[in-house]
């Protein structure tokens, strides 16, 4: 159940964004059908399918796409699919004679979603490459970290935010306007446009002359005192984020620091003192003690959470951000909506699990299916 449902999509198995795409749209209640290699389906062991989270919800079919009954096979399911995702270079559906054109002229309505690190043309449109250098590419990566070096950002900002999640979007957008045309189109998602488009607003402030093109020494990049993570006696962190007045007062009292003492917050010139007393204020006490003192405080001060910490922090337990399924704990699906009951996901299926079942609902016959299999164009 979900927004989405009535929505199927077809994707084409891969690592990363693409199936993050795909986890997405199944979390939103699509119908998404993975379609895994058949090499996959022979070799994968059954014990790490529960952990491949970006695989939950959707069903599985096992493939060749190489083989001309497997691409008979997948120009069906986009016959009758709203969107179809794949993250592979540039040209290699082409090549596979499953590309565009070949699939949109089985369904005009089909959305085509295309998710690469540099896009489908350009220099280094067929290069090689991975989250941390298209983020190097946008100008993301320059920008986080401390001042001697950046530092990447896990793969949130290229993979996920930049790219899976823009992808997600696109395809969204487009069969909308399907509703409106009735025609399909492609949607070229590239993870060095997506990260550059979440540094839009930093642009903004460094065109206007308030944002500095270097690490460290902004309100957001750890630059400012109150906007950055202290150690506390016990080894851990919290995080401040006292950006307005008001907050930074609360920040004071709750540390116990005399605001005349520190004198004008937004005095830069006084921010390395600042920075000092409260690197000294935060290794007096543990991070507990600190959660403590700041509890019912508007101050904007959290702790640090480990990932093993997180899915255990009471006001993660009570809004159910993270369910145990299949004695894997995860993210939950979001976001949440009035009108639909959310539900938990359901546990990745195992590559070509689902072969059997999707084949006939494209109306092929159990003798059909036999053949397929016997030629191993499907498994």
């Amino acid at each position: 159940m979900g927004p989405l449902e009535g929505v199927r999509v077809i994707e084409l198995a891969g690592l990363g964004p693409a199936p993050f795409c795909g986890m997405v749209l199944a979390d939103l209640g699509a119908e998404v059908i993975r379609v895994d290699r058949v090499s996959d389906v022979i070799g994968s062991p059954t014990a790490t399918t529960r952990f491949d989270l970006h695989n939950r919800g959707k069903l599985s079919i096992g493939v060749d796409l190489k083989h001309e009954g497997g691409r008979q096979v997948l120009l069906d399911l986009a016959a009758r699919a709203d969107a179809l995702i794949e993250g592979f270079r540039p040209g290699v559906t082409e090549r596979l004679q499953l590309g565009p054109a070949e699939c949109l002229a089985r369904n005009a309505r089909l959305v085509y979603g295309r998710m690469t690190g540099w896009g489908q043309e350009g220099p280094l449109a067929k290069s090689a490459g991975h989250d941390i250098d298209y983020i190097a590419l946008s100008g993301a990566l320059h920008a986080t970290g401390p001042a001697d070096s950046p530092i990447p950002p896990l793969n949130l900002v290229g993979d996920y935010g930049g790219g899976g999640m823009l992808l997600a979007v696109g395809v969204l957008a487009a069969i909308i306007q399907v509703g409106s045309t009735g025609k399909g189109q492609v949607v070229d998602a590239a993870m060095v446009d997506g990260s550059a488009l979440l540094t839009t607003a930093t642009h903004g402030f460094l065109a206007e002359g308030s944002w500095v093109d270097r690490r460290e020494s902004n309100l957001l990049d750890g630059g400012a005192p109150f906007y950055s993570v202290y150690e506390t006696s016990d080894g851990r962190h919290m995080a401040v984020g006292a950006l307005e007045p008001q907050f930074f007062g609360e920040l004071l009292d709750g540390l116990g620091i005399d605001p005349v003492a520190v004198g004008d917050q937004t005095d830069r010139s006084g921010w390395p003192r600042l920075r000092s007393v409260f690197e000294e204020t935060f290794k007096t006490r543990t991070r507990q003690e600190w959660e403590d003192m700041f509890e019912g405080r508007d101050a904007c001060v959290a702790p640090v959470l480990s990932l093993s910490e997180a899915p255990l922090h009471p006001h993660n337990s009570h809004r159910g951000t993270f369910v145990t399924v299949d004695g894997v704990i995860q993210p939950a699906k979001a976001p949440r909506f009035s009108a639909t009951k959310r539900e938990h996901p359901t546990p990745p299926s195992f590559p070509g699990s689902d072969t059997d079942r999707v084949l006939a609902s494209l109306g092929y016959s159990q003798e059909q299916i036999g053949m397929l299999r016997a030629k191993a164009a499907v498994a």
